[in-house]
């Protein structure tokens, strides 16, 4: 019986490596892969530059040379690459699907090329529980051929930047990162595969500065000496681009490719893909990152050539490639999709070199989560301490009622974000602490959606209206109810609620009497014109979560600063130095919210 067993889940294995390896014969899979020319080759010749020069600068080479005219025997080069992984090494392809397409694609004669484009160690509790370590690990069983620091891989602070960046056992590339004008990274790589030399430039958004810590780059007397070459008009980093395109071109390169985390958003400019195509030139394909998206685009650079630019989205729900043909041609540039929920690996059983890694690696992580890392004199709680339903079980309070928690939790992101304001829907507060030692997994618990925190510029009109939609439902529950840091106000439960919505839930528009009243931030009434700034998850100000439109037209200032659970970690363990009580203490809050 066991044996039978046995050869029927090899059987189902078999047939389920079988199926992703299928995937790779289908076009695209996502079906918008688009096609891409080739660029003009360079007879020069060239060799591999070295990730271990002491001046960034400096373009030494440290391989033997190649012939880039030379004809490979073999079916060409695949270039693949990942951006926004946030720790989800087991979600999507994961990193055992990955590996899977790569060793599959070597098989069938081709070389491969492995890049990632930036934000892979932060995101999930390998990244917040190792300061990125864990990741950087798993990056180097996976052979990744070069990688461009994201603005999270600056989330654990400088210091521990350079200490990851020498932990890889691959090159970590920009050309704008810089202290007081002097790169710190190199600019690019030419990595010479299938006699082609391929030539990788790495590019940081700008805003690096203010989407991860900016405490991070400034001196101890608050003055910026880490930079992204930022100016208004953007000129200071597409010279920076050029520059370093340029003088790979001159090294033998006969293909460039940008890695870029920089995205499409508003707030980027002008620091887009587009700027930077736009205002460039000898650029032949951008991989890019940061705005999690999966867009295929052409455009034309500032010689009329038309250039892609590709991205794969976030958490390895996509994995992206480009194909060098034998010819010297880029035949193709585009993604590969995996849009279920369940990971491949999971849902394949994939079991490779690369599965193994993980599971060694994610039971260090499980270990970790069983230190004590504080200690609460008082249960933060979200339930009622005192009611009790039928059956004798707590009663849940805070998607209704302040708490002690949703207090520390509104606390920890407005620190993190530096704010006027911080909120937190109720419905994201998901866990009591229990009175006594506190572990990581207690902490990440209460945040285990592990929802990105971000800082916008709201109205007080805005904030008004977000905080009547958040009582809709008192004294009922409601996941939209807001706990907040930096305002109290008060609530008139007996007033009925004006809030309107559409048939999908969406805040429309609020008439009548309203039920919040009293508004203060900082002790002071709210000005209902005047703009502040406000903390909180990405879930609430910009996704509809729990149908918020309030802050529809609110200016975004920062985007994905923080994780929220590693937000909590740093308040208390940081702020709070370990210990709760005080300001805590009471289970019913610090009457920031009046309910009458």
């Amino acid at each position: 019986m066991k044996k039978r067993l046995s050869e029927k889940k090899n059987r189902f294995k078999a047939l389920a490596l079988l199926v992703l390896s299928a995937m790779l014969i289908i076009s695209g899979c996502s079906g918008n892969s688009p096609k891409q020319s080739s660029s003009e080759s360079s007879s020069n010749e060239a060799q591999q530059s070295s990730s271990g020069s002491s001046n960034p600068d400096s373009q030494s080479s440290s391989t033997s040379s190649a012939n880039s005219t030379q004809q490979s025997s073999g079916k060409g080069v695949y270039v693949l690459f990942t951006n926004d992984v946030h720790c989800g090494f087991e979600e999507g392809f994961g990193f055992a699907g990955l590996w899977q397409i790569r060793n599959r694609l070597e098989s069938e004669g081709y070389e491969t090329v492995l890049v990632d484009n930036g934000d892979i160690i932060q995101g999930g509790a390998a990244g917040t529980l190792t300061k990125g370590e864990a990741v950087v690990r798993l990056m180097n069983e996976m052979k990744y051929d070069v990688a461009i620091p994201g603005d999270h891989e600056f989330d654990y602070g400088m210091d521990r930047f350079f200490e990851l960046v020498n932990m890889a056992e691959f090159p970590v590339i920009s050309c704008n990162f810089n202290k007081a004008g002097e790169l710190l990274l190199k600019p690019y790589i030419i990595l010479n595969k299938a006699g082609k030399n391929i030539a990788f430039v790495g590019i940081t958004t700008p805003t690096t500065l203010t989407q991860s810590t900016p405490a991070h780059f400034m001196d101890e007397k608050g003055n910026f000496i880490y930079g992204f070459l930022q100016d208004e008009t953007g000129e200071k980093l597409y010279e920076a681009v050029q520059k370093s395109v340029d003088a790979a071109r001159a090294e033998g390169a006969d293909f460039v490719y940008a890695m870029c985390h920089l995205g499409d958003e508003d707030v980027c400019r002008p620091w887009t893909y587009a700027d930077i195509i736009s205002h460039t030139t000898g650029i032949d394909v951008v991989l890019d990152g940061h705005s999690h998206d999966t867009e295929q685009v052409s455009m034309k650079d500032a010689s009329g050539k038309t250039v892609v630019r590709s991205s794969c989205g976030t958490k390895l729900n996509a994995v992206g490639y480009s194909l060098i043909t034998p010819d010297g041609k880029i035949s193709d540039t585009g993604i590969w999709s995996w849009p279920n929920k369940t990971g491949a690996p999971e849902l394949l059983s994939i079991e490779n070199e690369m599965s193994t890694n993980i599971k060694n690696v994610m039971g260090e992580i499980n270990n970790k989560l069983k230190e004590v890392v504080a200690h609460t004199d008082v249960e933060l709680t979200i339930n009622d301490p005192k009611e009790k339903d039928a059956s004798g079980n707590p009663v849940r309070m805070v998607r209704r009622a302040e708490t002690n928690l949703g207090d520390l939790c509104a606390d920890a992101i407005r620190k993190a974000g530096e704010t006027d304001i911080g909120i937190v829907n109720g419905g994201g507060v998901r866990k009591s602490i229990k009175q006594g030692d506190i572990t990581y997994e207690d902490i990440i618990n209460v945040f285990p959606f592990e929802n990105q925190i971000c800082v916008i510029k709201a109205t007080g009109q805005q904030i008004l209206d977000a905080l009547e939609w958040g009582v809709k439902g008192v004294p009922g529950e409601d996941g939209a109810f807001l706990h907040v840091s930096g305002l109290t106000y008060e609530v008139d439960s007996s007033i009925p609620s004006g809030c309107k919505s559409d048939a999908s839930g969406m805040l429309t528009e609020i008439t009548g009497q309203r039920r919040v009243s009293n508004v203060m931030v900082d002790g002071t009434p709210v000005d209902p014109a005047k703009e502040y700034t406000v903390a909180g998850l990405s879930y609430t100000l910009l996704k509809h979560g729990d149908g918020f439109t309030a802050f529809d037209k609110a200016e975004l200032v920062k985007d994905r600063i923080m994780v929220d659970n590693q937000a909590l970690i740093d308040f208390i363990t940081i702020d709070q130095k370990g210990n709760i009580g005080g300001d805590y203490s009471d289970p019913y809050g610090q009457g920031r919210i009046i309910i009458k």
